[in-house]
């Protein structure tokens, strides 16, 4: 995989989560959702973000021993 084409794929994901983020904030600004329930909403975000991080470094390595 070519540089250009890691970077564009980091892009997309940090551009992805940035704009979930500020959809949930926007929801909480505009009071449809408590408090609570965007923190709830931004943990569950980052979680599922960590999560497939891990699975696809994991998928990645597992590639490599092969």
């Amino acid at each position: 995989m070519t540089d250009t084409r890691k970077l564009r794929i980091v892009a997309a994901v940090v551009a992805s989560f940035c704009a979930l983020i500020v959809l949930v904030m926007a929801l909480l600004i505009k009071h449809v959702i408590t408090f609570q329930m965007a923190l709830l909403m931004l943990i569950a975000l980052f979680g599922l973000y960590f999560g497939f991080g891990v699975l696809v470094a994991v998928w990645r390595f597992i590639g490599k021993l092969e």
